[in-house]
């Protein structure tokens, strides 16, 4: 094997060859898609079949409530951030991987399998709120274990491109998740398919876990977490260290997730399924074409994320959020009119509109959040952020999506909530200093324990 290059911009320190770097950037790629496949696949029901199924008992209210289950996993994502968090600054990043993948398998497959409130009552409820439960647990420790083994394999001047490794695997997620659903619905339609068809994504979980584990444990610990270990200087409680130095730096951080999160749980959280699809709503649209929209609204997704990451390593983290809460904010103001004519073909154009903008509030996160945190304290710091970014944003956005429309009879109070957060992941974006390219490694902790906060520490 050839010597591989110095880092740039860590003198001393040996960055991981070029192929090892192509191995972690598909590794985390193929493991975070089967995770948020996972994830979204339970979100695409809500919205879709598990109000008439596990909720019936509750008349009127099963829907509402069915979009509440979506976001109590939410609620659960700062434990899994907190003990990924934990583990990983002490233990490693890969570890935490492995578990995480295969957590949030388990739980998706038994999802499958699970009786419905027909066959046993109010247990079938209480059972799916416990799997939701533990898909969150594992969503919240799986997110920053991905982005730092993709951004500290990362050479310095590319880390928004391959920090955006692990963002892609959202939207490919979604991707998969709405094309299974999709080809589900065509291969077992109507009534058919609410009573057995939904349970085959479920199902189909388990030969996706296999390969993402098997993919994962291939891969090579984080240089930076290797080195930290070298030198026996895992922090004993990274969690305590990162609320006592930096905890209006997390909540600032959040903020930023959450603009962009409230906005991409129209589609991801089941919303736009279901306000299309529900023939007592004002659309009434057939399930097939919805669930087509909203993948090819994930393929744009996809390519702007990826194309966010890239850019953000020639223009900055922030110039490039910028640019994304513009387009995003126009995303917003185009969606629900189009969306409203009950065209598919507009619908679709509509969250494609929209996907352009989310994906460049994305793309530069991982790259954008790892350069914000001291190494000894960087998984807990990435990973609690995310996770309360995700309560802020995404965790009720359905509930609080339907309630408006309930209470005001228009889409135009959604237009105006989904506006407001994305605002406030705008003004969260200028009060941070912009740290592309910063030293990564244990040698320069100093510098990185520097508050990026624009407004003082």
């Amino acid at each position: 094997m050839s010597n591989p290059a110095q880092d740039e911009h860590t003198p001393g320190r040996t960055a991981p060859p070029s192929s090892d770097r192509r191995r972690v950037a598909f590794a985390t790629v193929v493991g975070t898609t089967v995770e948020w496949y996972d994830f979204f696949v339970y979100a695409s029901a809500a919205g879709l079949v598990f109000g008439k199924l596990f909720f019936s008992g509750l008349g009127a209210n099963s829907t509402l409530v069915s979009f509440a289950t979506v976001g109590v996993s939410f609620l659960f994502r700062p434990l899994g951030a907190f003990l990924a968090g934990h583990f990983g600054d002490k233990y490693g990043r890969r570890v935490v991987l492995v578990l995480t993948l295969i957590l949030m398998g388990a739980a998706t497959t038994l999802i499958g399998v699970l009786p419905t409130f027909d066959q046993i009552g109010v247990l079938a409820p209480v059972l799916l709120i416990l799997l939701r439960i533990l898909q969150g647990v594992s969503a919240g420790g799986e997110w920053g274990g991905a982005v730092l083994m993709a951004v500290e394999h990362a050479p310095s001047k590319r880390r928004g491109l391959f920090g955006a490794s692990p963002q892609i695997g959202v939207p490919l997620g979604l991707l998969l998740a709405s094309g299974v659903l999709a080809l589900t619905n065509l291969l077992v339609p109507g009534q058919a398919f609410l009573d057995w068809g939904w349970r085959i994504p479920f199902l189909l979980s388990v030969g996706l876990i296999l390969v993402g584990h098997y993919v994962r444990r291939r891969v090579e610990e984080s240089p930076v977490f290797r080195e930290i270990a070298q030198r026996r200087e895992q922090t004993r409680t990274p969690i305590i260290q990162l609320f006592r130095k930096h905890s209006v730096l997390v909540l600032v951080a959040a903020l930023v997730f959450a603009g962009n999160n409230a906005v991409g749980y129209m589609t991801t959280g089941g919303y736009i399924q279901n306000y299309a699809t529900n023939p007592k709503g004002p659309i009434g649209l057939d399930r097939g074409p919805v669930l087509w929209a909203v993948t090819a609204s994930a393929a744009t997704w996809l390519i702007s994320t990826w194309a966010a990451g890239a850019v953000s390593d020639r223009i900055g983290r922030r110039r490039t959020y910028v640019l994304g809460w513009i387009a995003q904010l126009a995303g917003v103001a185009v969606l629900f009119p189009l969306v409203d004519t009950g065209n598919v073909v507009l619908l679709a154009l509509g969250l494609i509109i929209l996907s352009v903008g989310l994906g460049f509030t994305y793309g530069q996160q991982a790259a954008f959040y790892a350069e914000l945190f001291p190494a000894s304290i960087r998984f807990s710091g990435v990973s609690i952020s995310y996770a309360l970014g995700a309560i802020l944003g995404g965790a009720f956005a359905p509930t609080i999506a339907t309630a408006l429309v309930d209470a005001t009879g228009t889409s135009v109070s959604v237009a105006v909530y989904l506006a407001g957060m994305t605002v406030v992941g705008l003004i969260a974006t200028l009060l941070l200093r912009d740290r592309s390219g910063i030293p990564l490694g244990p040698d320069h902790e100093a510098e990185q324990a520097v508050s990026p906060l624009r407004f003082g520490k």
